[in-house]
């Protein structure tokens, strides 16, 4: 199946970045792709709450879930949006960054809410605290679509390999880590995190990501590292896409899982425990 991973530099302007998403998807579809895949927080990357609570919309009222849901319907290809970061009736006001796979008549299969919150100082003047103004999710998800499971996470997920594990266990055979990882833990983790939920479960782990310095109209600036990644159910790196913005499409064949699990099939031989 002919797969394109979309590697975006997102602003903080949801219009122009729908704009340019579904230029990306023509023209991955015209190359060819039935499955497409945008990165995380497509339709808007901030660092400034009073911005997001500027553009940011509930999801039945979100103009980037629509037109995105639109354009794959006009495409007649399969969406997983990585995540769009959408308001939320909460009492406490926060967002929820949420992942949807897109069928080809434009209809949400599954939507998901990003469970890990990435709360974290990755340098003495680098601090995240997404859990602020985003509610974490309590349920994992799989899509069932025409090409096979599909297990859906976002970005710090990948650092939680049970998560990986009980999507596998329940019939997954390729997994979605959209992203937006920092340059700092992304130079340092993120090839190897992607490996190795790869090689755990024997699935094909589909990257897309955000890349590069973000366009801003107030906050901070906002950097991350690219890289989008396609990693084989046995390991193998077979896109790494860099740190440009772009269009990056390879075949995936569904007996590539089949093939890495009879070779070693530590799906079967997962044994409960006690303690420590």
């Amino acid at each position: 199946m002919k797969t394109a991973l979309l590697q975006i530099t997102s602003s903080d302007d949801p219009a122009e970045n729908l704009d340019r998403a579904r230029a990306m998807m023509a023209e991955a579809a015209e190359q060819g792709a039935r499955l497409i895949l945008t990165p995380e927080v497509t339709n808007c990357v901030s660092t400034s709450t009073t911005r997001q609570r500027e553009v940011l919309q509930h999801e039945e009222d979100d103009q980037s879930l629509a037109g995105l849901r639109d354009k794959a319907a006009a495409l007649g290809v399969w969406l997983l949006i990585g995540s769009l970061a959408i308001k939320t009736h909460d009492a406490d006001g926060r967002f929820a960054n949420r992942s949807f796979m897109i069928d080809p008549q434009g209809q949400i299969v599954a939507r998901y809410d990003k469970i890990h919150m990435f709360d974290v100082q990755v340098t003495e003047t680098e601090t995240f605290r997404e859990s602020k103004n985003y509610r974490p999710g309590d349920k994992a998800v799989i899509a069932d679509t025409d090409f096979g499971k599909v297990g859906m996470t976002v970005c710090y997920d990948v650092r939680f390999p049970a998560l990986y594990s009980a999507l596998a266990q329940a019939g997954a055979r390729i997994l979605t880590v959209p992203a937006a990882f920092s340059p700092v833990t992304g130079a340092a983790h993120w090839e190897s995190l992607l490996r190795a939920r790869a090689i755990e479960t024997g699935c094909w782990v589909l990257a897309p990501a955000q890349t590069g310095e973000h366009p801003k109209t107030r906050g901070k600036t906002r950097y991350t590292y690219g890289h989008s990644m396609v990693v084989a159910p046995w390991g193998e790196v077979v896109i790494d896409a860099g740190t440009d913005p772009g269009i990056h499409i390879f075949d995936m064949h569904d007996s590539s899982v089949s093939e890495a699990r009879r070779r070693v099939p530590s799906l079967t031989h997962v044994r409960r425990f006690d303690g420590p």
